[in-house]
C-alpha cells in the first residue's frame, strides 16, 4: 500500500525556489519535464520506500537523486514519508 507523503515546510520552500528559478530561466516545456520527474520519483517512494540509499543510519535518511541539479532526501516515519 503506497505510504502518504507529507512535505515539510522546508522542503515545500526548496520546490517553490526550484520552480521560480526554472520559470525565470528555462521555458515551460524545461518545468514540466522536472516536475514530471519529482511525481515519478514521489511515486515511486511511496510504494517502495527503501529503494533509494540510506545515507544516514540514525536519523533513517535516505537520498534519491531527481536530476543532476537536485536531490531529494526522505526517510519513513510510522508508514508516512
Amino acid at each position: 500500500m503506497p505510504r502518504v507523503i507529507i512535505w515539510s515546510p522546508l522542503a515545500e520552500k526548496d520546490l517553490s525556489n526550484i520552480l521560480e528559478y526554472l520559470s525565470k530561466n528555462w521555458n515551460q516545456k524545461v518545468i514540466i519535464r522536472f516536475l514530471n520527474k519529482v511525481d515519478l520519483v514521489i511515486d515511486q517512494i511511496s510504494k517502495v520506500p527503501n529503494q533509494y540509499p540510506l545515507i544516514n543510519k540514525k536519523l533513517q535518511v535516505r537520498k534519491c537523486v531527481v536530476t543532476k541539479q537536485n536531490t531529494l532526501f526522505y526517510r519513513e516515519i510510522e508508514k508516512r514519508i
